[in-house]
C-alpha cells in the first residue's frame, strides 16, 4: 500500500550545510547546483532560502521581460527596484550591486532558460565576479539541463569555469529512503523502487494511489497520464536532437548491450557511437558492465544497460504498446505487466543487491564495490555469478547468488547449487572464498549467509 509520502524532503543535509554556508557569506561569490529533472533542486535551493534572499524561476520568455520579472522580485527587498525600466542584464547587475544590501543572495533558478534568451548572461557574470574588489552579490545557478550547465560552468572553455566555491550535482536519492517516501517495506519496497527509482518527484505523483499498480495505470500508461511522454521530456533538455538517444535507449533496454549489436542495428559505424553513449552514461541514464576482475577502460567484453530504473520500465513495458496506448487501449500493456513485472524486478534486486556489498560486512570482512562475473569456468564450460568482490585486503572473494522470481526456492537448494558451481570459478588464485545469497526471505544455509529486502534497503541510504 503507498499511504502517503510524509516529506518530499530526503537525505540532502551535505548539499543542505554547503549551500547555507555559500548563502551565509557576505564577500559574494558563485554556487551552481544541477542534475537531472525532478530529482528535488527547486526543492533544495528554496528550502536552504533565506527570507531576505532573492528566488527567481526563469522561464522561456524574450529576455526584457525576464529582467522586468527579477526586478519584481527584488524590489520586495530593494524598495522602488522595480520603478526603473532595464535594458540589459548588465544594467540589471550594475544597479542590483550599486543598490543592494551587503551579503544579498540571488538564487536563479532554470538558469538554462535565461541563457537560452540572454547568450550573454555568463559572460557578464563572469565579468561581474573577475572585478577587483568585495561584492555585496551571491550568485546561486540552478538548471536542469546537465549538458548546458555544464557547458556553461564545467567545461574548461565555459565563461564560468572556475569561479564557483561550490559545484553540487543532485542526484537521485539511494533506494532506501523510498521506504520512508512512499511508506512501504520489504518486497513492496524493491518493486516501487524498480519502477520510480530514487527520483522524489515520481514518489510525490504515486503517493495518492493506493496501489503501485493503480499509480502505473494512471500516471503511466493512461496516455493522459503525467508520465506518459517522460524519456521525451528528459532527452529533449538534454540533447540537441533526441532521436538518436531514443534510439540507443531503446536498444539496449531492450536486449542490445554489446556496442556491435547496437551499431548493426542502427546502420552505424561502432565508432560514431561511442560519443553519444558516454553523453547519455554521464547524464546517469546508461551504465557499461564489465566482468569482474576486469579493467573497464581496456575490456573487450562490455555491456551497455540502461542505468535509470523509470527508463528501464518505460522502455519495457510502455513503448512497445505506445500505438495501443495512445488509442485508449491498455489492456495489452496491462497484460505484458502482469506476466513479466516479477522478472523485470529481479534485475533491479540483482543491481542493489551489488550496490549493498560494501556496506554488509559479508563474512566478517569489510569488501569493495560488486559485479557480475561471467566467462568459462576451469572444466571450459560457460558461467557466470551474480555477486562478485574482493575483501578490501586482498585475501577474500565474495561470491553470491541472487534469486527474486522462483521466490519459493528453499535456500539450501540455492546455496547448494551456488557451492557447486564455486569449485569451478578460475579467478580465485587460493584465496578464501566467502559465500552468500540474496532472497526475499530465509535464514542461514549451510553457512551461507541470507540477505533480504530490507537489509539491502537497510544499508543504502
Amino acid at each position: 500500500m503507498i499511504n502517503g509520502m510524509k516529506s518530499s524532503f530526503f537525505n540532502r543535509e551535505d548539499e543542505q550545510r554547503r549551500l547555507q554556508r555559500f548563502l551565509a557569506n557576505k564577500s559574494g561569490g558563485l554556487a551552481v547546483v544541477y542534475g537531472r529533472r525532478r530529482c528535488g533542486k527547486s526543492t533544495l535551493i528554496q528550502h536552504v532560502a533565506g527570507s531576505g534572499d532573492v528566488y527567481f524561476l526563469a522561464d522561456q520568455r524574450e529576455a526584457l521581460l525576464q529582467i522586468e520579472a527579477l526586478a519584481r522580485e527584488a524590489q520586495r527587498m530593494i524598495p522602488g527596484f522595480a520603478a526603473a525600466r532595464y535594458p540589459s542584464w548588465a544594467a540589471l547587475i550594475e544597479t542590483l550591486e550599486a543598490r543592494a544590501p551587503v551579503g544579498f543572495n540571488l538564487l536563479l533558478d532554470e538558469f538554462p532558460y535565461l541563457v537560452q534568451a540572454s547568450p550573454e548572461l555568463p559572460s557578464l557574470i563572469q565579468h561581474y565576479l573577475d572585478e577587483p574588489g568585495t561584492k555585496k552579490l551571491s550568485i546561486l545557478l540552478c538548471g536542469s539541463s546537465q549538458r548546458m550547465m555544464q557547458g556553461l560552468v564545467l567545461d574548461r572553455s565555459a565563461p564560468l569555469y572556475g569561479r564557483a566555491t561550490e559545484i553540487l550535482r543532485i542526484e537521485p536519492l539511494a533506494a532506501g529512503w523510498i521506504r520512508e517516501g512512499l511508506s512501504v517495506a520489504g518486497d513492496a519496497a524493491i518493486e516501487a523502487f524498480a519502477v520510480w527509482g530514487g527520483v522524489p518527484r515520481y514518489w510525490e505523483l504515486a503517493t495518492p494511489f493506493r496501489s503501485l499498480k493503480g499509480a502505473l495505470h494512471e500516471l503511466v500508461l493512461s496516455k493522459n497520464g503525467v508520465l506518459h511522454e517522460e524519456p521525451d521530456r528528459l532527452l529533449e533538455d538534454e540533447m540537441r536532437s533526441g532521436s538518436q538517444a531514443k534510439s540507443l535507449l531503446s536498444l539496449i533496454g531492450m536486449g542490445c548491450n554489446r556496442l556491435s549489436e547496437i551499431a548493426g542495428r542502427m546502420g552505424k559505424p561502432a565508432g560514431s557511437l561511442t560519443r553519444p553513449l558516454a553523453n547519455l552514461i554521464e547524464l546517469g541514464y546508461v551504465r557499461r558492465e564489465v566482468p569482474f576482475g576486469e579493467d573497464p577502460k581496456n575490456s573487450k567484453r562490455t555491456l551497455y544497460r540502461l542505468k535509470d530504473p523509470f527508463l528501464r520500465f518505460y522502455v519495457h513495458f510502455v513503448q512497445p504498446q505506445r500505438s495501443l496506448l495512445e488509442m485508449g487501449i491498455m489492456d495489452a500493456a496491462a497484460e505484458t505487466l502482469q506476466k513479466e513485472f516479477s522478472s523485470y524486478v529481479g534485475g533491479h534486486w540483482e543491481d542493489l543487491a551489488r550496490q549493498s556489498v560494501p556496506f554488509l560486512g559479508i563474512g566478517g570482512l569489510r569488501w569493495g564495490l560488486a559485479a557480475r562475473w561471467w566467462g568459462v569456468g576451469t572444466d571450459g564450460v560457460p558461467m557466470e555469478f551474480d555477486v562478485v568482490a574482493e575483501s578490501l585486503d586482498g585475501q577474500a572473494v565474495l561470491i553470491g547468488e541472487v534469486k527474486w522470481t522462483g521466490e519459493r526456492s528453499s535456500p539450501e537448494a540455492v546455496a547448494a547449487d551456488l557451492m557447486a558451481r564455486v569449485v569451478r570459478v578460475p579467478f580465485l588464485k587460493g584465496r578464501k572464498v566467502v559465500t552468500a545469497l540474496w532472497m526475499r526471505s530465509g535464514k542461514a544455509a549451510s553457512g551461507i549467509e541470507v540477505i533480504t529486502p530490507d537489509q539491502v534497503l537497510d544499508c543504502l541510504r
